[in-house]
């Protein structure tokens, strides 16, 4: 689907947030509201956006996560997307370099995290599992930061935060009807759940939508702590992710960049900073998932 500046426009504005009102959406891109609510509706239906609510990790009791690095024996797509019927892989993607896939695990807890290693590790056509236990989320496009001021109070409250996950561009009135409330509840308890960080409504984009169709994963082994390094890497505009890791390296990250060329000089920029021991990188090939709202929806 070719989009123009308009359409770029507009998706960049839902990133920020996804439950903008149309009216609202309309007089940043310099639209009508009929003619904005069009062009969200074809972006939406092209499958180049998907707007949904990402729930905090700590609301689902996702405490535990792990970057993997898998090898297997024959062709890797049939194993990816074994993988990413997993409900705690929340992203999936064959790659270049040493490993064939790559994948995010969220869990609820390390013994969890320890079975879903386990469960990948038993698939009969994996070879080598290399996992990066991650201990603190330095950067994260899809992760809310810090902790949520209030709590998810009652079973409406899951309903309203499960449909938003589907579709983040519920009207109320329409999620009233779902949920069983009125219009003025439902709009209440929404305000109050996103508010309060329980919940984001994003629009989750195809990187090549944006012009930033290169996507590159890279893991650091670093001198001193973490930490330190961390802070240096994230502050380059094209490193998306970033986290300090348990096990063969310190941090694990993905630059998204809109050329080789950018790929290639951001890389180079990391190897410049003077902490820094050494680089691995890969190309995410294919993206097989992602998706951030399979977590486990409490009672």
């Amino acid at each position: 689907m070719e989009l123009d500046e308009t359409d770029l426009s507009i998706v960049r504005a839902l990133q920020g947030d996804g439950r903008l009102t149309y009216e609202t959406l309309a007089q940043q891109v310099g639209l009508s509201r009929p003619a904005a609510r069009t062009r969200v509706h074809r972006l939406q239906e092209s499958g180049a956006v998907r707007v949904a609510a990402i729930v905090h990790p700590a609301v689902r009791g996702l405490s535990a996560s792990a970057h993997l690095a898998i090898d297997t024996h024959g062709p890797a797509a049939p194993v990816a997307r074994e993988i990413a019927a997993l409900p705690q892989a929340p992203f999936v993607t064959l790659t270049s370099g040493r490993r064939a896939i790559m994948t995010e695990l969220r869990t609820a807890g390390f013994e969890e995290l320890e079975r879903a290693i386990e469960h990948i590790r038993a698939l009969p056509a994996v070879r080598t599992v290399d996992p990066l236990v991650a201990t603190r989320h330095v950067k994260d496009p899809y992760l809310l930061t810090g902790e949520p001021t209030v709590t998810v109070q009652d079973a409406l409250d899951e309903r309203i935060l499960a449909e938003l996950e589907e579709d983040g561009r519920l009207p109320f009135a329409e999620l009233a009807v779902r949920v069983g409330l009125s219009a003025g509840a439902t709009r209440a308890r929404t305000l109050r759940l996103l508010d309060g960080g329980v919940a984001k409504v994003v629009a989750l984009v195809r990187p090549d939508v944006l012009g930033m169709g290169y996507l590159c994963g890279f893991s650091l082994r670093v001198a001193g702590p973490a930490a330190t390094v961390a802070e240096e890497v994230a502050r380059h505009d094209r490193v998306s992710f970033l986290s300090t890791c348990l096990g063969r390296a310190e941090l694990v990250g993905t630059v998204t960049a809109e050329s080789f060329e950018a790929v290639r000089a951001t890389l180079e920029e990391i190897r410049a900073l003077p902490a820094v021991r050494e680089v691995e990188s890969w190309l995410h090939l294919e993206l097989v998932k992602e998706r951030y709202d399979t977590g486990p929806h409490p009672a």
